[in-house]
């Protein structure tokens, strides 16, 4: 597997480039900035973008959305739930008047349980609703990319539109908690003491996870 790390965008978005090195086909998560410096590393990596995943729908998140897009013709992939609230007319005006235009709908829609196929590689889309409806974390090959459900020693604030602290913290106990310890945490931004670190310290260190093991 090929992983490659980038801070980018205005909120210092992480974000994810994953490749299968037998089939040269790669995913993109969370384009949120400096998309042609991330397409220029695509190239350079020799991978073939076959999707744009977001982990949610928050503008800081899938700001990059369109002009990848238009570097690599690849669809863009995303829980349904976000899909549409981050259309209706109220959630643009807000995020508008943060300085985010409206990101284009999505391509195709991510659902619980769903296998997503990089090349000959396997990842386990993860439903986590609470920092948004459509939250999703993304498992497999020993890494979970958490989006702004979890960060290092933290979790996703739940006051912005479709935010629900009870829902987050029960996704969080119900489906990342059974996670393996080995998995290592890789969060939508580096908030934490370290940009990332294993599940198993998580629940040890995390205030947020600790009261839920």
């Amino acid at each position: 597997m090929i992983l490659k790390e980038f801070t980018v965008g205005p909120l210092q978005v992480r974000s994810y480039i994953i490749g299968c090195e037998e089939t040269s086909q790669a995913i993109i998560v969370d384009p949120a900035g400096s998309e042609d410096y991330l397409a220029k590393n695509i190239g350079g990596l020799g991978l073939e973008l076959a999707a744009i995943v977001n982990t949610h729908g928050h503008p800081d998140h899938t700001c990059g959305n369109q002009r990848m897009k238009e570097l690599t013709s690849a669809p863009v992939l995303m829980h349904k739930a976000d899909d549409e609230l981050f259309r209706e007319p109220g959630v643009v005006a807000m995020f508008n008047a943060w300085g985010f235009e409206p990101a284009p709908p999505a391509d195709g829609f991510l659902e619980d349980g769903q296998v997503l196929k990089v090349g000959n590689l396997s990842f386990e889309v993860i439903h986590t609703p609470g920092h948004s409806p459509g939250s999703i974390c993304i498992f497999g090959k020993g890494i979970v990319v958490t989006g702004d459900t979890l960060f290092i020693d933290s979790i996703g604030r739940t006051d912005l539109p479709g935010g629900d602290y009870d829902l987050l913290m029960h996704s969080l106990r119900t489906r990342i908690i059974p996670l393996p310890d080995e998995t290592t945490v890789l969060p939508g931004h580096d908030y934490g003491p370290r940009p990332t670190d294993t599940l198993g310290r998580q629940k040890r260190t995390n205030p947020y996870l600790n009261q839920l093991t």
